[in-house]
């Protein structure tokens, strides 16, 4: 019998959103054996470790962050995922790439491949907006001022090449009105020296 078939099970499934935890299952007292039922049914599918999504859920090409995000709550999408999401870069990370603050505990989370940084705590607050991943479902993850400021000060990592694409890219969206925006993360977060002069470049 599906979860259709099921008034209480179908109930408990309802109070659920299209992707969630294991956890969020068991809040909404649907056992694990109900929980397996409904996978073997086909009505939900397993995108991680735990976190479940509805087979019947709009379609979505992002369903690996919303998989990384349901187990990383509190992480914050960043990096070549930021920059690929705002359209700032053309490549297609081989990986999820989440911000956790310093010092706290970093999430281990093989499948999907994730790569998870530490950011400062005190700016780890600082840009974040929500992406909507799937209708009606959104994920925290920087925004495109912060992500391309990121990636000035991580070049030496994602890339000379990258980073600058994703500079002048974004500078030609936001004209010399987002400069100074640039500039105000860049100084937030010590990396104006890096940032002023390669904004000065691209716009020469």
């Amino acid at each position: 019998m599906n979860a259709a078939g099921n008034p209480r099970l179908e109930q408990r499934l309802a109070g659920l959103s299209p992707a969630f935890t294991a956890a969020q299952a068991r809040q909404a007292l649907l056992s694990p054996r109900d929980l397996a039922h409904v996978v073997t049914e086909g009505e939900m599918g397993e995108l991680s470790r735990g976190v479940y999504r509805r087979a019947g859920a709009p379609e979505t090409a992002h369903a690996d962050v919303l998989a990384v995000c349901a187990r990383a709550p509190r992480a914050v999408v960043c990096g070549e995922s930021a920059l690929a999401l705002h359209e700032l870069i053309d490549d297609i990370p081989a990986a999820v790439h989440i911000a956790v603050p310093r010092g706290s505990r970093r999430p281990t989370i093989s499948c999907p491949p994730t790569v998870v940084a530490q950011y400062a705590a005190r700016t780890f607050a600082l840009g974040v907006e929500r992406f909507e991943a799937a209708p009606g479902e959104t994920v925290p993850l920087y925004g495109a001022a912060r992500s391309v400021v990121d990636a000035m000060r991580h070049r030496g990592r994602l890339g000379e090449t990258l980073a600058l694409s994703a500079l002048g890219r974004h500078l030609r969206r936001s004209g010399r009105g987002g400069v100074g925006e640039l500039q105000h993360l860049a100084r937030e977060l010590d990396a104006l020296s890096v940032v002023r002069p390669a904004v000065e470049a691209v716009l020469a």
